[in-house]
């Protein structure tokens, strides 16, 4: 039924690592650090490019002319 990388086990035993290693008092803090940065990792994939496409005039480069 769960086929894949991330089983239901799999899920559970990660959880216990991070208690153990991080402690329940820190993954408060951890789970909103985390929501924040994937909020403005969306938030900049959204906006649209500020930079331009092309290079102005003056900062053409050229050819070689013969």
């Amino acid at each position: 039924m769960f086929e894949g990388l991330f089983q239901p086990m799999h899920l559970i035993v990660i959880l216990i690592i991070v208690l153990i290693i991080f402690g329940p008092g820190k993954l408060p803090e951890i789970g909103s650090t985390l929501g924040k940065a994937i909020k403005g990792f969306k938030k900049s994939m959204a906006e649209p490019e500020d930079k331009p496409k092309e290079l102005p005039e003056d900062k053409k480069i050229e050819g070689k002319k013969e």
